[in-house]
């Protein structure tokens, strides 16, 4: 570990002479891969930096309480030994977690596919709250959201909704959240109070680049057609609506939310790209099974991996038995306590892993 830990400090200090060349802002491109890897580098430089002086402090302490005599001394110094020994511990646990090879995709922006499963109109209406549940978590962390793709059931639940949440980390936070959401309470329609389970499920989807995927053109066939729905003068009157069928796949997607039949296309494509990525990623989890084995429920569509129950109040994620009676919060978007227990106990999995191979 710390012979790869002296190899990434070299590079690290690397990188910084070559930013500090006066014909590098020349080159975008170079520029902007050098300031990622500077980025990316930064936090496990500096954990290293500080378990190399916390060594050094325990040197130093160890040294002056050979020769100090004074009792009160030897008492302070004993005392900044158990510190520096303390974090050494921690720094050596965050080190081993910051060397974890990382998903490329984390920094990506994500495609999230919402369906309503079973329990007809109660299960779109739970559809539509956690849709405002992550648009709440996009805006606390300052996240840019667009609307796809909406079908609603007309009394305010959405039967699917496709959106994209842009920003820093987006997949890196929202990767953990694709699965079926369960739901358990007295619908409004239920006249005798009885609490009714329904589920949807949530797809979490790293935005594609050209570069991920190719799409052959002749692989898909576009029909236009009359949007429906709120959409102001537009709806109805122009043919801006689009409908893309993926022929080698039969992914069929449809686009409605803008006014230009250009923009739906292109937000369609969009969407193809980051399925096709998915269903590529797919293949090869199944090709690496104990990769796949090591990962905190981080994709299947089956997996059911959390309940809301709203007679008691609480949210449970069945993945790593995480109980919280903070519902109204939860869906109100203060989801970083439950996704922060998720990646702990990934990491904790992946490290477990490393150790037994």
């Amino acid at each position: 570990m710390f012979d790869k830990l002296e190899d990434l400090l070299i590079r690290f200090e690397e990188i910084m002479g070559e930013l500090q060349e006066p014909d590098v802002v020349n080159d975008q491109a170079r520029f902007r891969s050098l300031m990622k890897e500077q980025n990316d580098l930064v936090p496990i430089v500096e954990a290293y930096k500080e378990y190399k002086t916390c060594n050094e402090t325990i040197d130093d302490s160890l040294s002056m309480l050979e020769d100090e005599s004074d009792e009160e001394m030897r008492e302070l110094l004993k005392e900044e030994l158990s510190d520096a020994r303390r974090r050494l511990e921690e720094l050596e646990h965050e080190m081993k977690i910051l060397l974890l090879p990382k998903d490329p995709n984390d920094d990506k922006n994500v495609i999230v596919e919402i369906r309503a499963g079973a329990g007809g109109d109660e299960a779109a209406l739970f559809a539509a709250e956690i849709y405002r549940m992550y648009i709440h978590y996009a805006e606390r962390r300052r996240w840019k959201c667009e609307m796809i793709s909406l079908n609603e059931n007309g009394i305010g639940g959405f039967k699917e909704v496709v959106f994209m949440i842009s920003g820093q980390g987006a997949y890196s936070r929202l990767k953990y959240e694709s699965g079926v959401h369960r739901v358990q309470r007295v619908p409004e329609t239920e006249s005798g109070g009885r609490i009714h389970t329904s589920t949807i499920t949530v797809a979490i989807m790293p935005e594609a680049e050209e570069v991920d995927v190719q799409i052959d053109m002749n692989d898909c066939k576009f029909d236009v057609f009359r949007a429906s729905g709120n959409g102001g003068q537009c709806v109805n009157t122009t043919d801006s609506a689009v409908r893309l069928t993926h022929l080698p796949t039969g992914i069929v997607i449809s686009c409605q939310d803008e006014k230009s039949q250009l923009k739906n296309k292109d937000k369609a494509l969009k969407v193809l790209r980051a399925r096709l990525y998915e269903l590529e990623q797919e293949k090869q989890h199944d090709a690496e099974t104990e990769a796949r084995r090591s990962q905190v429920g981080t994709g299947d569509r089956s997996e059911k991996i959390r309940t809301y129950n709203f007679p008691q109040g609480r949210v449970t994620d069945h993945r790593i038995k995480l109980t919280l009676h903070k519902l109204d919060t939860i869906l109100n978007g203060d989801l970083d306590e439950i996704i922060d227990s998720l990646i702990a106990a990934d990491q904790a999995a992946k490290l477990a892993n490393m150790q037994e191979n």
